[in-house]
């Protein structure tokens, strides 16, 4: 989970920052975390821990690039329509297979409802980056739970204490 959704993005950053500040011409990174970097959760541990440390990765390599012209933008997109909870591994006690198979159809069900789909995220994206936006929420919820987590901190972690499964 580290590897790809944290490792991966500051890979992605060495090999371009570098070449972006030498250019001496800006240029923006777009770093892909989630609602989840501010959203503690029980049963999603590794990934809030993952998407967390790209969101604060991004916010120092802000800082850190900005003098040279270069800028961050971290879109936290939310729930959207992609096939994420289809291939997820759910990690459960034994005997609760019947109970995650519910769960996960319960949750595709309601990714599919919103009609929100990757075009929406990618509209998003365009419009931070022209905006020069810092941080970038994408659905209703994850605007919702981004104000929610900087008013009510103490809030978002006791809810995230609540067992899901």
């Amino acid at each position: 989970m580290l590897d790809v959704n944290f490792a991966g993005v500051v890979n992605g950053c060495r090999a371009f920052a570098r070449r972006l500040v030498e250019r001496g011409t800006g240029g923006h990174i777009v770093n892909v975390a989630s609602a989840a970097a501010y959203t503690p959760s029980q049963s999603m541990n590794a990934y809030c821990t993952a998407k967390a440390a790209v969101y604060m990765f991004s916010d120092c390599l802000r800082a850190e690039l900005d003098s040279a012209g270069v800028g961050v933008t971290t879109i936290c997109p939310g729930v959207i329509d992609t096939n994420i909870v289809h291939t997820t591994r759910f990690d459960a006690p034994p005997g609760m297979a019947e109970r995650v198979a519910g769960r996960r159809a319960q949750l595709e069900k309601m990714f599919a409802v919103r009609h929100y789909g990757p075009d929406k995220v990618a509209q998003a994206i365009v419009s931070a980056v022209q905006k020069h936006k810092a941080i970038r929420p994408v659905t209703r919820e994850a605007y919702l739970l981004y104000g929610a987590s900087r008013l009510a901190r103490r809030r978002c972690a006791s809810t995230a204490r609540r067992r899901l499964l």
